[in-house]
């Protein structure tokens, strides 16, 4: 009993010691701690409007899984898409069957450009197609073609036909039973998802309506069967990037008096699309790649028109402008007219150079074009030597000297530093 007392005390003292409270677990009734669902046991009920659901996920089971199904159909539209742009598939068809294989276009994915450089962007950010037309679209300059009938223009799309495949499409030449060749735009079942009939059909009439010598013309368009099919003129001579930088036989052809007019085409191609249009369109792909030839060398822009199909949430993991060619302002989220000027330079910088805008396999400090070679510009002794060799020194230092001073302003970081592109025009004619 001492002892019991003593050990008593002793525990009080270290409780005391260390500010340690007894705490005595309350006994619990053993007829309350069995479980309410024991048979016999009667639940009290409760009103369902008592009863508060969970808001979204909030409040669910973290540790519930949920098994959700896969879309088999929509897995099966973005495997087409991805054979259609190899330009090794053997069978380019398109099945006309089955209507219903093309699902509505699932909801958007946040849009990928960012908000920042909006702000302090000049003229139009961005360029899109009206959502909700307030008259129905003028295509009286266009002819409608069935899926039908282009495939049967281009051998069901074949091989033979196929000329080459961009972020929106592939693009093969159809043979016409007149005897006329067209180029025919098939849009990837991406870009197709993107608008409804009524949209793409508001597209196709802002695309006509940039009528200009140096603008491809768009003869007519298929839309049916779930596919989106664009018909423009065909030029021969294929790109200005091929001719610069792989077929040797059309860059001979390039003197340097071709090579100003190629400049003074595209310049004006743009002015018609900044300055004529309204509203006013910026081409957002504006690279050699995007210029065409015919049989004289006149130069025409394609692709003008098709932004809102470049800027749509669906191409954010493409990338979206050519290596090399694009304004430095396009990283910030912004893209203006102005930017299609400083697109403009770097294409003058190809015709004046020979080189491409980006080239990988040239030494590390050699590989953009734009760091390259603007620090030479002003200096007539290295923009000598920086000239593209074939021309053989056939040109004057005057005409060399302005060409690099447009050059020059076109490529100014800041885009209000820039000449709006109808002064280009006024420079190049001077030129001529």
């Amino acid at each position: 009993m001492l002892m019991r007392c003593f050990k008593g005390r002793r525990q009080s003292k270290e409780e005391k010691k260390h500010g340690i409270s007894t705490y005595k677990i309350p006994r619990v009734n053993k007829k309350y701690s069995e479980s309410p669902l024991q048979e016999g046991v009667q639940m009290e009920k409760v009103p369902k409007e008592a009863v508060m659901k969970p808001l979204d996920n909030y409040g669910v089971d973290s540790n519930r899984v949920v098994a959700i199904p896969k879309p088999q159909k929509e897995t099966k539209i973005e495997t087409k898409s991805f054979a259609e742009s190899s330009m090794y598939k053997k069978d380019h068809s398109i099945d006309m069957t089955d209507d219903d294989e093309f699902l509505p276009r699932p909801p958007p994915p946040p849009f990928f450009l960012a908000n920042k450089g909006t702000s302090n962007s000049v003229g139009p950010a961005r360029v899109t197609t009206s959502r909700h037309p307030l008259k129905s679209p003028d295509l009286s300059s266009v002819q409608v073609f069935t899926v039908g009938s282009l495939q049967q223009y281009t051998n069901s799309f074949s091989e033979e036909n196929f000329i080459g495949a961009g972020m929106l499409g592939s693009v093969y030449r159809a043979a016409l039973p007149d005897q006329k060749i067209l180029v025919v735009k098939k849009l990837d079942s991406t870009a197709c998802t993107q608008l409804s009939d009524e949209e793409f059909l508001d597209l196709v009439s802002n695309i006509s309506k940039a009528k200009h010598a140096n603008i491809v013309k768009l003869v007519g368009y298929s839309a049916e069967h779930g596919q989106r099919l664009l018909v423009y003129e065909y030029c021969t001579n294929g790109t200005l990037h091929d001719a610069l930088h792989t077929d040797d036989e059309i860059h001979h052809k390039l003197t340097w008096s071709v090579r100003i007019r190629v400049a003074l085409g595209a310049a004006r191609a743009l002015e018609c699309l900044h300055e004529a249009c309204q509203p006013p369109v910026v081409h957002h792909n504006f690279k050699s790649a995007n210029l065409l030839l015919d049989e004289e060398l006149e130069v025409h822009v394609s692709d003008c028109g098709l932004a809102p199909l470049i800027l749509s949430p669906s191409m954010s993991g493409h990338l979206l402008t050519a290596y090399g060619s694009a304004a430095p302002e396009f990283d910030s989220g912004s893209y203006t007219h102005q930017s299609d000027v400083y697109s403009f330079g770097v294409v003058m910088l190809e015709l004046l150079t020979g080189r491409k805008a980006y080239d990988r396999s040239r030494p590390r400090g050699e590989q953009y074009l734009v760091r390259w070679a603007v620090p030479k510009l002003h200096d007539i002794d290295a923009l000598s030597r920086m000239v593209d060799p074939s021309l053989n020194g056939a040109y004057t230092m005057k005409s060399l000297s302005r060409f690099a001073d447009i050059i020059s302003s076109c490529v100014q970081r800041e885009p209000e530093f820039r000449p709006r592109i109808s002064e280009i025009v006024q420079e190049l004619l001077q030129m001529v």
